[in-house]
């Protein structure tokens, strides 16, 4: 979104100049000043924070001397300056024109304030020069050795970044323990020193050659700086856009200790939807209670957000971690009732409902699938199973194929995952037992033993059942889940088809015992033809008899405790994550053209649009800019496409004119449940598994990570420079720690 200048007669934009534009000061005294300045009568009712955050003003309008260009990306007004430089008077020469911008003529009580403002502003600032006469140079005056510390450090984090954005890790393997081996920062400080850096070859060179240059204390300091200052320019951003959600993914672990990614979702002054990777939030074995506040510190207290401009969570869990971040989703929207709880737009809805489950034979289940995911990673292990599906499918070579290729990459992520886990349960099972055979000596001993594990469980009568109960329940939410994914259109519509598969699943409910019976001869059909005899679980017969109880029949004890638990938990986490206000909130996708169109425009967004109402900034006069938003497509022009998407929308030149539907829109997009933008596949989030994935475990690092995942985000090499030398004096003891930094809003925009 471009800056337009407030001065009077000043038509320049951030788009079509190269010039810095400056926002309104915080201070309410300075900036009433520039107010005066600017004679612009209708700026002075608005609020110092209303002026900051939505007017600026260019450089063009102070005096040289008060900007300073501290480096190639980042142009700062001193402390003191005000806007002297204006032009009042061009307009009169054209009086027929209409001046948005109109000039404040003044009284002469107005020019003897203002002389006395000026005045007294004036003394302010050479009072302020005289105590500090440096802080006005635009750069302060190095010694030499000041200097080559700074280029030191540059190169550094020069080198730090490529570390990242390569994905190189820091640690090497040593051929044994007494050979010295640099690791991978040191070996391109050495490089770079041979390459002909002056200021790495000045301060290294005579240094032994099978010494560290920098400590483990020294090297995290400037692995923290460099991914602080990568955050920031990413949290600017986000106080921008204001309007935010929150996204958790799966748990990673560094150093042994547990970490939770933590991705926050907003859409950017460029009006693009973006979510990206701020943070490794530790995970510790504490209660839900104590997540929260950590989560809450770091958003408000460290980042300096507010957690009442958050409009959605979303958690990828699984595991263990599941009811922890279920009930941490639960403690949020208690405190802040608009952070809706909805699903990730990563994971197939199924999946993130059986999950959610706190059933420990579908916990097991969903382990199993995730450990068949990474067992078949290998191509040797999927033409493993592809053999065992052609010997298992022999007289039936159409199913043979349409099974291998529904087994294709990443098949336990999609929507349909359980019916073709049954359909591959058998050969499945028999690929497993030929690894475990390993008679051409192919595979490795782990691979063996992971064969075995994963046999022993595929073998189990249980197992089959709680498959079975699980891919029939969530067929009545599958395309429901799909379309929560799809286009715009689609996800519209599985708002208004939420009744239809509750009133499913109440059905199957009233009925448990018809579909039982059914899914039960399912179950014992496919055992029967895996060769596993119909059993109990030895567990719950151990304690049966412990109570000396009677014998309990095997349907009877999936109904009571598979059947009828899993349909019921569905039901209720169906119910739980679509919430009244967050079908609300789907259904107001009708601000999109497209969906208006499909609707015939007899759309009625006013019903659900209270839900958002203190987000807009003209509430009032919705209704009336909702049938101008409609009537504007309605009678289009025949060659004028109606968006589709979102993102789309917010792209037309024309969205400013409607700006309830533009904010609306905004925070729409802010909701996790959608996904991103059309042709977004390069996302934080499979980012983030790339490194994962392509990293050995051992190697991985959390702030490597970090600047991996964001090496797209711009930075700036001076920023980190004075940064560090602020944080970590050169006189200073190596591990002291320094007190932590509070969230700094910028006091002026980089220049576009």
């Amino acid at each position: 979104m471009p800056n337009f200048c407030a001065a009077p007669n000043c038509t320049r934009k951030s788009t079509q100049s190269d010039l810095a534009f400056f926002r309104f000061p915080r201070d309410p005294e300075r900036c009433r000043i520039w107010v005066e300045n600017c004679r612009r009568a209708d700026l002075e009712a608005k609020t110092a924070d209303q002026l900051n955050k939505h007017y600026r003003l260019c450089a063009k309008h102070f005096d040289p001397a008060m900007v300073c260009k501290t480096s190639p990306y980042r142009t700062v007004l001193k402390d003191t300056a005000i806007p002297t430089i204006f032009d009042l008077t061009s307009h009169l020469k054209n009086p027929h024109t209409r001046h948005r911008k109109r000039i404040k003529e003044l009284t002469e009580d107005d020019i003897r304030r203002m002389k006395e403002r000026r005045l007294a502003a004036e003394q302010r600032s050479s009072k302020k020069e005289e105590e500090s006469p440096n802080t006005n140079n635009a750069e302060p005056q190095l010694s030499a050795e000041e200097k080559e510390y700074r280029d030191y450090l540059r190169s550094s984090f020069e080198i730090l970044l490529l570390l990242g954005k390569q994905g190189i890790p820091l640690t090497v393997d040593k051929v044994s323990e007494t050979e010295f081996k640099p690791n991978n920062f040191q070996a391109l400080l050495d490089y770079s020193m041979n390459a002909g850096d002056a200021a790495l070859r000045k301060r290294f060179s005579t240094m032994a050659v099978n010494t560290e240059y920098l400590s483990s204390t020294q090297l995290n300091q400037l692995l923290d700086v460099c991914e602080n200052t990568v955050r920031e320019e990413m949290l600017m951003e986000v106080r921008e856009s204001r309007f935010f959600s929150l996204v958790t993914g799966e748990l990673v672990e560094f150093s042994q200790e547990k970490y939770l990614p933590l991705f926050l979702r907003y859409v950017n002054q460029q009006n693009l939807i973006r979510e990206e990777l701020l943070d490794f939030l530790p995970f510790g074995d504490g209660d839900e209670c104590g997540l929260v506040e950590q989560l809450e510190a770091q958003l408000t207290e460290r980042w300096g957000l507010s957690m009442e401009d958050c409009r959605g969570q979303a958690h990828k869990a699984c595991g263990t971690s599941t009811i922890k971040m279920k009930a941490v989703a639960v403690l949020l929207m208690e405190k802040y009732k608009f952070a809706l709880h909805v699903p990730c737009s990563h994971m197939a809805l199924n999946i993130h409902l059986a999950n959610n489950l706190p059933f420990p034979n579908v916990q097991v289940v969903m382990e199993t699938l995730r450990r068949i995911t990474k067992f078949f990673e290998t191509p040797s292990t999927q033409a493993e199973l592809e053999k065992a599906i052609s010997t298992h499918h022999q007289k039936n070579e159409d199913k043979a194929t349409a099974l291998k290729e529904a087994c294709g990459c990443r098949w336990a992520e999609q929507h349909n995952v359980f019916d073709v886990l049954l359909d591959v349960l058998p050969p499945l099972l028999l690929c497993m037992d030929n690894v475990r055979d390993n008679d051409d000596g192919l595979f490795t001993s782990a691979t063996v033993a992971s064969a075995y594990s994963i046999a022993e469980i595929l073998a189990d009568f249980e197992f089959i059942v709680t498959v079975v109960i699980l891919k029939n329940v969530l067929t009545f939410t599958r395309a429901f889940g799909r379309n929560l994914q799809g286009e715009t259109l689609e996800v519209f519509s599985a708002a208004n088809s939420l009744t239809a598969v509750l009133h499913s699943l109440n059905e199957v409910n009233d009925n448990i015992d018809v579909y039982h019976e059914f899914w039960y001869e399912e179950a014992i059909s496919l055992a029967s033809l895996m060769e596993i005899p119909v059993s109990i679980p030895r567990l719950f017969l151990r304690k049966q008899r412990s109570i000396d109880a009677g014998e309990v029949q095997a349907e009877l004890y999936f109904k009571e405790y598979v059947t009828i638990p899993v349909i019921r938990g569905i039901m209720q986490e169906v119910e739980d994550m679509f919430s009244d206000t967050h079908l609300k909130a789907l259904k107001c996708l009708s601000l999109v053209p497209a969906v208006m169109g499909h609707m015939k425009f007899n759309t009625t967004e006013e019903n659900y649009a209270d839900i958002y109402r203190n987000d807009l900034p003209n509430p009032d006069t919705l209704p009336a800019e909702l049938h101008c938003w409609r009537i504007k497509w309605k009678h289009r022009g025949k060659e004028v496409r109606l968006p589709t998407t979102i993102h789309e929308t917010l792209q037309l030149p024309d969205v400013k004119f409607f700006p309830n539907v533009n904010s609306f829109l905004k925070v729409l997009s802010t909701l996790p449940v959608l996904k991103l933008e059309s042709g977004s596949d390069d996302t934080a989030t499979k980012r983030l598994q790339a490194y994962l994935d392509n990293t050995p475990v051992k190697n991985w690092h959390k702030s490597l990570a970090m600047l991996h995942v964001n090496s797209h985000v711009k930075h700036d090499l001076d920023v980190m420079v004075d940064k560090y030398c602020r944080l970590y004096p050169e006189d200073e003891g190596e591990g002291e720690e320094p007190a932590e930094e509070e969230p700094v809003e910028e006091d002026a925009a980089a220049a576009n």
